[in-house]
């Protein structure tokens, strides 16, 4: 029988008084003075001094309970013959309260049904008693039980002892839980330590960079970072959504944007990088990595901190093919010795705060980067808000690789005039006094002599240059085969010789047979598309090949490779157990040698059109000899003529283009049928072509045709092959188009500005353009000072960061622009030089995320009616742009999400005829909050937007114009 039905036969106003018969009445207070615990035995009547009811007395009350309980209609709970047991067991139960060891508080926090099992097991159990009376006095108990703790609770000493309990029970609980935060670090807490140690780890591995050829006499190996660092500009063609044109209106696509680097990821979350072998991908990485893990960043460089950077050279992670990391295997795969708290990755990307530097997509096989790219995505579709940096190689993958999954593609530019001599005079300040009396003869022969400044386009070559230039007391080789050629022989036979050495691995090895050997661990990365291969596996190749090597052949193979490995300057260890070449370009070189030697002509050929060989390519056809040469350049032009595409047919052709510059000697009629061959596929159809015909050099500039013969979309995309033929001798062919009607290729050879010697273009080139419409890029001061020395006074600016603020105060003052698209670094960015406009109509701001910037800045006396704000709101927030009494176009696509105060001063901006905004800007808009000025809105969204609240927000839309993210168009 249930408690709740023996409740219908015994209620509570009559059994209560009975049961409450079983406890003596207690006087108020908690208690504290009696005994430190006060158990139930002393609560109960029947035990104690203050006895009021016998165990007789309760047999009484348990006979009563059971008589009342079995009366009434329906079928009786228990066999009649039972009933005199049943009382007596129901009676030691009830006695058994007072042999509970607990008090009131404690039985209350247990429950009745628990306080039921207890007494029944401290009591006798019950005896030869039927199913019917065992269930019946269980339910009994219970029922009872229940009445005794409702009791318990009435009683006047109950709150107070319970407030005194949960008192000393907290107080308990707290002490052990500090306890076991003592001895277990909370994950929080052990999280900031490993994040401590690996930040110093990166720090320090990534901190030093090897510059070719400084390396000599007494010099370390490696030098600071932050010293040996250049910063190189990237472009590309940027969709350029949230910009608006001169009529108010949104453009689809600007010509080619310039962006310093190691800014990439201040403007983009998400970049694929491309550049050449030795133009500073890796470099850049590192200085990411250093600029995210130190504290003493550049002030530039703070969009990094509280970054967590994990560095992913995948020519590591996947050397044998392995599957690419999870993240819990991030740390492990790339080589970090340090072991972090469980779950610890997956913490940091899920928070956001992860800078993910995957390095070299080039670098693993062409039939394996399908399944990066996948993995790639799995990351990035499984972790959001976090910056993501892709490296490669210019022509690795197609245009749109990664374009689907919103990343902006970028190319490293070739160094211009201005940063090789930067790079120049760094590099000799690093080597030393010694370095000094060749800076300036080096400085004058790149700027006078045309083979050596057409080879210092990037910071590998000059490195090699400078050192070359050094070490050869100022004599340089020609060409670029002789400088490699003359860079081994520095590292491989002067380099000990030059420290006083002597022979520190116990042997002596000419340079002919070091090469000869070393390349045949070229050979077998380079056919195996792999750079990097396990240390036993390299010491194989050697051992193999040393018995044929007749001066290596004295020596233990060991012994020899152990040489190769430490003294040679071309190998290294990234591990312990992994063997590489210090750059991929001296892989490329020695490949290409020990296929010439064994005239692989094959292998060569049929792997024309893959881009891990189209450095290989060009040096086997310097290697070769004339005949030998002119064969390699016939099999490339057969293979063009069956290649299956276009795109591939001119990969091709200009490789075989680029391959002329490196031989030694060829045919004219191999020489014209390879020009001839590349004309017919001038001029370039799209902008990928452009670049990839832009590589066959100088030659190709007098097939590209002029403007007279060319219609508007075959000269852009000529004009962009020559901004990338980056010789004096293209000035001429671009100053043709420079009065071009059609803005964007104006706009294309204004922002190449950026690629040549700053004087000589502005005079040929930026003097000539016609200013109509066209917006002129101010990357430095150097460009200031040519637009004021030429007399331009261009109304309509865009003025990089890299000017500095003296630079941007004289152009303003001399310009009084119009339109000013204006970018400002650093977290307090002087914006004072904008006060003073008076012609101002249009106004974008490109200032950092955490900028401190002021709208008093702004000129109120100017007509401004269009402006754009940056990822920054300004101080005193959008009500302090009140003062702006023509403003009449505000966008706020780049700004943050408004909150409900920011919608609050919208509101209040009542010239606003127009607002771009987003839709995430919609969800905070408090109810009742109306712009009733606002005509227009144009609303990015990503997905199918919201539009339930427009017309409560703004009551008088004409116009709705809905722009979807990363959309060519409206």
């Amino acid at each position: 029988m249930e408690p709740a039905l023996i409740g219908t036969r015994l209620t509570s106003a009559a059994i209560g008084p009975l049961l409450k018969k079983l406890l003596v009445s207690d006087g108020p207070g908690a208690g504290l003075t009696g005994s430190s615990k006060i158990r139930l035995s002393s609560l109960v009547s029947f035990r104690g001094e203050k006895r009021t009811l016998t165990e007789k007395d309760v047999r009484r009350l348990a006979a009563t309970l059971v008589g009342r309980s079995t009366s009434g209609p329906g079928e009786a709970p228990l066999p009649a013959d039972e009933t005199e047991a049943v009382t007596d067991t129901l009676a030691k139960t009830l006695l058994a309260l007072g042999d509970l060891d607990m008090d009131d508080v404690q039985a209350v926090r247990l429950g009745h049904r628990d306080l039921a099992r207890r007494l029944r097991a401290a009591a006798p159990a019950p005896d030869g008693l039927s199913a019917d009376s065992v269930l019946y006095l269980e339910s009994m108990t219970e029922w009872a039980c229940l009445h005794l703790l409702e009791f318990f609770t009435q009683r006047s000493t109950f709150i107070a002892r319970s407030l005194v309990e949960q008192t000393r029970s907290q107080a308990e609980l707290i002490a052990k839980v500090d306890e076991v935060i003592r001895r277990t670090p909370r994950t929080d807490s052990r999280d900031a330590e490993f994040e401590r140690r690996y930040l110093d780890h990166l720090a320090k591995k990534h901190g030093r960079l090897t510059i070719y050829g400084i390396d000599l006499h007494h010099s370390p190996d490696r030098w600071p970072l932050d010293l040996a660092y250049l910063s190189l500009e990237a472009t590309g063609e940027d969709p350029s959504a949230g910009v608006l044109d001169e009529t108010d209106h949104p453009v689809p696509h600007q010509p080619e944007q310039a962006v310093r680097a190691d800014l990439a990821l201040a403007r983009h979350d998400r970049v694929l990088l491309r550049g050449l072998a030795g133009s500073g991908k890796t470099t850049l990485v590192q200085w990411l990595t250093v600029s995210a893990a130190t504290e003493a960043r550049a002030d530039d460089m703070a969009y990094l901190q509280g970054c967590i950077p994990f560095v992913l050279p995948l020519r590591a992670l996947t050397r044998h093919g392995e599957r690419l990391p999870a993240p819990d295997r991030f740390l492990p795969a790339a080589g970090c010795p340090l072991a972090p708290p469980d779950g610890w990755v997956d913490r940091v990307l899920a928070a956001g705060r992860a800078v993910v530097l995957v390095d070299g997509i080039d670098e693993i096989p062409e039939a394996e980067r399908s399944r990066a790219r996948d993995w790639l995505r799995d990351l990035l579709s499984a972790y959001e808000g976090n910056r993501w940096l892709v490296t490669s190689r210019p022509t690795a993958v197609r245009d749109d690789w990664l374009a689907g999954d919103g990343f902006t593609e970028l190319t490293l530019s070739p160094m211009t005039r201005a940063e090789v001599t930067t790079f120049v005079r760094r590099w000799h300040r690093a080597a030393g006094p010694e370095a000094k009396p060749y800076e300036q003869p080096l400085l004058d022969a790149l700027r006078t002599t045309e083979h050596v400044g057409r080879l210092a386009t990037n910071p590998l070559m000059c490195g090699l240059i400078c050192a070359l230039h050094r070490d050869r007391r100022g004599f340089l080789p020609r060409g670029r085969k002789a400088l490699y050629e003359a860079a081994l022989s520095m590292l491989l036979a002067r380099r000990d010789r030059e420290r006083d050495m002597g022979a520190p691995s116990g042997i002596a090895l000419d340079e002919a047979p070091q090469i000869q050997l070393i390349q045949r661990l070229a050979y077998w990365l380079t056919l195996n598309g792999r750079t990097q291969l396990d240390r036993a596996h390299a010491e194989s190749l050697v051992r193999e090949a040393v018995p044929a090597v007749q001066e290596a052949a004295q020596y233990p193979p060991e012994t020899v490779f152990t040489h190769l490995l430490h003294r040679s300057g071309l190998l290294r260890e990234p591990t312990e157990d992994t063997v590489d070449f210090v750059h991929r370009t001296f892989q490329d070189y020695l490949a290409a040698k020990a296929l010439v030697d064994h005239w692989d002509i094959g292998v060569l050929v049929r792997h024309a059109a893959d881009d891990q060989w189209e450095d290989v390519i060009r040096m086997a056809v310097g290697h070769a000899r004339p005949r030998e040469c002119a064969e390699i350049l016939r099999e490339l032009l057969a293979a063009a003529d069956s290649a299956q595409d276009r795109r591939a047919q001119l990969r091709i052709l200009m490789v075989a283009a680029t391959a002329l510059e490196n031989a030694t000697e060829v045919s004219p009629d191999v020489r014209d049928e390879i020009m001839a061959r590349t004309a017919e596929l001038i001029p370039p159809h799209t902008y990928d072509e452009a670049r990839q015909l832009a590589l066959g050099g100088s030659s190709v500039l007098r097939l590209l045709g002029g403007p007279e013969e060319l219609g508007a979309t075959d000269a852009y995309h000529s004009v962009i092959t020559a901004t990338h033929i980056t010789v004096d001798a293209a000035l001429p062919y671009l100053a043709r188009f420079a009065d071009h009607p059609a803005l964007r290729i104006r706009a294309q050879l204004m922002h190449a500005w950026t690629r040549f010697a700053p004087g000589p273009y502005a005079e040929e080139i930026i003097a000539r353009l016609d200013p109509h419409e066209l917006r002129y890029f101010v990357h430095a001061d150097e460009h200031v000072e040519e637009l004021l020395r030429l007399g331009l006074r261009p109304d309509l600016l865009e003025v990089d960061e890299s000017v500095s603020d003296e630079g941007l105060a004289r152009l303003l003052a001399a310009c009084d622009p119009v339109s000013l698209r204006l970018r400002r670094p650093g977290p307090r960015p002087c914006l004072s030089a904008l006060s003073g406009l008076t012609r101002l109509e249009s106004l974008t701001l490109g200032l950092d995320v955490d900028a401190d910037w002021s709208a008093a800045d702004l000129p109120a006396g100017a007509p401004l009616d269009r402006l754009e704000l940056p990822h920054s709101w300004p101080q005193g927030g959008v009500k302090a742009l009140g003062r702006l009494r023509y403003l009449t176009s505000l966008n706020l696509w780049k700004a943050p999400y408004a909150t409900a105060d920011t919608w609050r001063e919208l509101a209040t901006l009542s010239t606003v005829r127009t607002l771009w905004i987003d839709e995430g800007d919609l969800v905070d808009c408090p109810k009742g909050t109306a712009l009733k000025s606002v005509r227009t809105v144009r609303l990015t969204h990503e997905e199918k937007p919201e539009l339930n609240r427009i017309d409560e927000i703004f009551p008088s839309l004409g116009e709705l114009d809905l722009v979807q993210t990363g959309s060519d168009g409206e």
